[in-house]
């Protein structure tokens, strides 16, 4: 029995870059020999096995072969004989099918380390089309390696397999789970460049796909095309390490205007609605977590009113609050107020422009805070009143606030 470490472990530890994770592949084995250490079956399809004490995955070297569409379309084959080149030919990558033995020799039959160098992404071989979460992967390595580029066979590769329709079996949630790990690598925007130069992007988030090439007011979007725009927003949102909800947010906000009738062109007016509609639909197709798709709703309806909060009234700021939850959830708000200050700084030229609106509708959100809502219920003789009268006295206070001349408080 032989064990060697496979996989990220080791090309994270060539590239210097920290791994806490280590997989390990054991070749010569069976399950029985492992149980009979103390190693605790896991795996549910292939034999994977956890540690007695380290509690780290060892895998038995197995092959696999395509039995039908899709990422579950697949028949393992684990036994003493498999080799270790025969299990590092199921990989994904080159850079991923490297091994390391316990005296540390490295094993390289798929040339790696050579692409490492490179910094170029390139499959092992043709079992490669066969599944289509590949794809994914390798978009979110290019997301993660910023600065690798597709090999040019690679990427031919996957426009074939988009052709003939394998990305169309992949199940929602193993899309989701990909395009999560996508937002929050280092450069998410190299994720969907990936998916669009292969032809992916199109299939599985047609509503992005769209916004490249429409035009926007360039007083406003320097940038132009909207899905350079949501790009560069996105890459704000990793930059500045906002949590997965922000980035989502981030990614979706502007979905509207990919369907804005092309005779307003640069305007979008109404895209905010248009982008609550798809926005709904897309989180229902790849079924988007709550946290993740309420914060994307919120960001896509109201992120124009964040942007204009030092011009709005303090009724509609008061109303703005009541509508995004403000008072009950202030973590989710300023969720929000992230997400728009991507927007707003992911546009050309603007990315170190100052962004007062979040200053200034959290200072909004203290004072209308201190109103007293439940002295104020208790004072109300008229049940049915009382949301009216807290909502007036909220008013009141932002207004004082704001020392709005052209509104009184209310009596």
């Amino acid at each position: 029995m032989q064990i060697f470490i496979v996989g990220g472990a080791v090309r994270d530890e060539l590239l210097g870059r920290p791994n806490a994770d280590r997989d390990y592949v054991v070749v010569g084995a069976t399950p029985e020999a492992l149980l009979k250490q103390g190693f605790r079956p896991v795996g549910k399809d292939f034999p994977v096995f956890l540690h007695p004490k380290t509690q780290e995955e060892y895998a038995l070297a197995r092959t696999e072969r395509k039995s039908g569409h899709g990422y579950h379309g697949f028949t393992f084959h684990a036994a003493p004989d498999v080799t270790l080149e025969e299990d590092l030919a199921r990989r994904d990558l080159t850079i991923n099918a490297m091994a390391k033995a316990a005296d540390g020799t490295l094993i390289d039959p798929f040339h790696g380390q050579p692409d490492l160098s490179a910094k170029i992404l390139r499959h092992v071989g043709p079992a490669f089309a066969e599944d289509p979460v590949r794809i994914l992967r390798i978009a979110r390595f290019a997301a993660r390696f910023s600065d690798f580029s597709v090999a040019p066979e690679t990427l031919a590769l996957m426009r074939d397999m988009v052709a003939n329709g394998e990305v169309d079996h992949l199940v929602a949630e193993r899309v989701w789970q990909e395009l999560a790990k996508g937002l929050m690598e280092d450069k998410p925007s190299r994720m969907f460049e990936v998916l669009r130069e292969c032809g992916a992007l199109a299939r599985l988030l047609p509503e992005l796909d769209v916004l490249f090439g429409v035009p926007q007011r360039a007083d406003y979007h320097p940038e132009i095309d909207t899905g350079i725009h949501t790009m560069m927003v996105v890459d704000q949102s990793a930059k500045r390490g906002f949590a997965l909800p922000v980035r989502f947010a981030a990614l979706t906000h502007d979905l509207g205007k990919g369907t804005t009738p092309a005779d307003i062109l640069p305007r979008h007016i109404g895209h905010e609605e248009r982008s609550v509609t798809l926005s709904e639909k897309l989180c229902a197709r790849l079924r988007v977590p709550s946290d993740c798709r309420d914060l994307a709703l919120l960001m896509a309806r109201y992120h124009g009113n964040v942007h204009r909060a030092a011009d709005l009234k303090a009724s509609t700021i008061v109303t703005l609050f009541e509508k995004t939850d403000a008072f009950r959830r202030p973590e989710r708000f300023q969720q929000l107020l992230d997400a728009c200050l991507c927007d707003y700084t992911g546009r050309l030229g603007w990315e170190n422009r100052p962004y007062d609106s979040p200053r200034y509708l959290l200072a909004a959100l203290a004072a209308v805070n201190a109103v007293e809502a439940g002295k104020i219920a208790q004072a109300c003789t008229d049940k049915a009143k009382i949301p009216e009268r807290i909502y007036t006295a909220r008013v009141n206070a932002l207004k004082l606030l704001l020392n709005d001349s052209g509104e009184q408080p209310e009596q």
